[in-house]
């Protein structure tokens, strides 16, 4: 079980990097995200929350085999946030999928209340998974404005090749 719960946790060894884990285990969920397209949104919304559940149980016994308490190791976090940054807009645009990317590890690393609160407050996996939700959910409500006021479609258009 804790072989299975560390390659989870550390997504198949994103979070194995020695330079920037927690990117790495953003960067390798943006394929996963443009999969994820097709999906109606009930679908993908399934399928986010079983990456956040899978994520808590993965994150919490991870910890508990390594002795450590939301080692940087653990990445399955990011695509859990990742994922929910991407829930109301296009994942098939480049735009979106980047500006989604940098604006996910801008949340995360800076973590405003309540992700601070949420990473620091609550136990075990939860802890460690929930605080990239929230900043994943923050993340989500700055895209769906981009994409209301248009910045999404200008970088596709001007930036984008």
């Amino acid at each position: 079980m804790n072989s299975l719960s560390k390659a989870l946790a550390t997504v198949f060894g994103a979070g194995y990097s020695p330079i920037a884990p927690g990117t790495c285990g953003t960067i390798v969920t943006i394929p996963l995200a443009w999969a994820l397209a097709p999906l109606v949104l009930w679908q993908y919304l399934l399928v986010v929350g079983g990456v956040t559940a899978l994520g808590i149980w993965a994150a919490h016994r991870a910890d508990i085999a390594w002795g450590s308490h939301d080692s940087g190791r653990i990445v399955i976090d990011e695509v859990a946030g990742y994922l929910v940054t991407m829930t109301f807009v296009s994942r098939t645009s480049a735009a979106a999928l980047g500006i989604g990317f940098i604006l996910f590890r801008a949340l995360d690393i800076i973590k405003p209340w309540p992700v601070r609160w949420l990473d620091q407050n609550l136990p075990g996996g939860w802890g460690v998974v929930l605080d990239d939700v929230a900043a994943g959910i923050m993340g989500a409500v700055i895209m769906v404005a981009l994409q209301h006021f248009g910045a999404l479609a200008w970088v596709e258009q001007t930036i984008v090749p």
